[in-house]
């Protein structure tokens, strides 16, 4: 039975990885325009966690995007590549896009990662909870934007 203890934890940590942020974490925000010009945690991101961010399949970044991952064999090619993503946008542009995609193309497929009201296609687990917790979207904001060619 001690042996499946760390078996045992190890699944509960990845579950709990994979899990959506708690409804109570959302902070206010301001749109400007077609971004979100301050940082939704009054702080930088690090880069670092957001690379990872990205490419665990867990967040879904890599199964639609693709992008400057050479370990990940399979990416997707139903959005833009994120190669180039600091050129392309600002980090407020960023970050509005990951926080609500659908505030600027109500049309969009990809997830509005830090909004939980008036979602229409979300399944059980994951209603009334954003996707990504304030931090994890200044994180991968902060490794987008050092995304220049």
């Amino acid at each position: 039975m001690a042996r499946l203890a760390p078996i045992t934890l190890l699944a509960a940590a990845l579950l709990a990885a994979c899990a959506p942020a708690s409804a109570e974490a959302l902070r206010p925000y301001t749109v400007v325009g077609d971004a979100i010009p301050a940082s939704l945690t009054g702080a930088k991101g690090d880069a670092t966690r957001g690379r990872a961010l990205i490419v665990e399949r867990s967040s879904t970044c890599i199964l639609c995007h693709s992008g400057p991952f050479p370990e990940q064999s399979f990416q997707g090619d139903l959005a833009p590549n994120l190669t180039g993503s600091g050129n392309r946008w600002s980090e407020g542009q960023l970050r509005l896009r990951l926080v609500d995609a659908a505030h600027l193309n109500a049309a969009t497929i990809m997830p509005s990662y830090y909004r939980a009201d008036g979602l229409t296609r979300v399944g059980a687990s994951w209603r009334g909870k954003p996707i990504l917790s304030a931090e994890q979207i200044e994180d991968i904001v902060a490794y987008l934007v050092t995304l220049r060619n």
